[in-house]
């Protein structure tokens, strides 16, 4: 089973996503499904997060993924809402939603049972930018509350990588 992070580490990673996206004058989105929020939040908890965080959409559903971040319906369909293009997807429809110069999403299964035929701990996190978009696979180990904040971690070190001044090539 994998140690959730300490609470100091989670946030030492959001002030450092922060204040590089302050520093570079970028502003941030989140998409989320499995997370719920916790992304967001972890960002909204840094005293001054309101000059980098836009906003983010907390899309549990299908639906929204849909309607609101606009994920092809066909795709949703087909693979359903676990899967990587899906995050990708998630990412962009947050950066345009909110206007951001980045976005981060999350979509995947916590548990306790299996979703869309994939097991618990598998976890798609999905990125846009100016330069791009793409996603990454993680496969967690824990139980829900674990697999969700490892996933939050895993945004934020996402973010912070395409904040960075190479993140073009990413």
């Amino acid at each position: 089973m994998t140690p959730p992070p300490e609470p100091l580490e989670l946030q030492a990673l959001a002030r450092t996503v922060v204040a590089t996206a302050k520093a570079r004058g970028m502003t941030l989105a989140t998409a989320e499904s499995l997370t719920a929020g916790m992304i967001a939040a972890t960002l909204a908890e840094v005293p001054g997060a309101s000059a980098a965080l836009a906003g983010g959409v907390v899309s549990y559903s299908s639906a929204v993924k849909a309607n609101v971040l606009g994920v092809e319906a066909t795709l949703l369909a087909e693979r359903g809402s676990v899967d990587g293009e899906v995050a990708r997807q998630m990412a962009q429809g947050a950066r345009r939603v909110c206007g951001a110069d980045v976005a981060v999403s999350a979509t995947g299964v916590a548990g306790p049972e299996a979703h869309d035929g994939k097991p618990v701990g598998t976890v798609f996190l999905g990125w846009a930018s100016g330069s791009g978009s793409g996603f990454t696979e993680h496969h967690f180990t824990g139980d829900r509350a674990q697999i969700r904040t490892l996933s939050t971690v895993s945004a934020l070190e996402l973010l912070s990588s395409h904040l960075s001044p190479s993140s073009h090539t990413a």
